[in-house]
């Protein structure tokens, strides 16, 4: 192995604090929207782009490409949501074929009880612990990222949403 094919010291650094940053802080998010609203993570995202959406429907295979899940995935938590009453499936006006996910009064009380004081622990957490140089630069680093990844699909994954 050459020596480039190691990271040195500052992007070891930077890789590891990225590592550890988003471990505990999506740790300590999820415990606290657990414990102060039943919500996980997961029901968390899923209710966030329901409402979001025009009459808070859209198709599951739309969900899943919001929240990059496999099919297997957004189909088993969505059965699990409809069960709790958080979101229920409707037939698609424009195609019978398929089901309309669509959020329910109580999947849409959920979110707005939880998303203040999920938005208060965020800011806590994350954007109060950077100036406001420092949070437009990790935009910027960030954007740029996810922009890396979205145009080297290069065919090593086998589907758009497991990349």
């Amino acid at each position: 192995m050459t020596d480039d094919s190691w990271l040195n010291e500052d992007e070891q650094r930077a890789w590891r604090s990225y590592l550890a940053v988003q471990t505990k802080l999506s740790s300590r998010l999820n415990a606290h929207l657990q414990r102060e609203s039943g919500l996980s993570g997961s029901d968390y995202e899923v209710l966030v782009h329901l409402s979001e959406a025009p009459e808070g429907r859209m198709r599951a295979f739309e969900l899943g490409e919001a929240t990059r899940w496999e099919k297997s995935r957004i189909s088993h938590h969505l059965t699990r949501m409809a069960g709790r009453g958080l979101v229920e499936r409707q037939p698609c006006a424009e195609d019978s074929r398929y089901a309309d996910v669509v959020l329910t009064e109580a999947g849409r009380t959920a979110i707005v009880e939880a998303a203040p004081r999920h938005v208060a622990h965020v800011r806590e957490w994350f954007v109060d612990a950077m100036s406001p140089e420092e949070l437009a630069a990790f935009a910027a680093a960030c954007e740029a990222v996810a922009e890396k990844l979205d145009s080297s699909a290069d065919g090593d994954c086998p589907s758009a949403r497991e990349c």
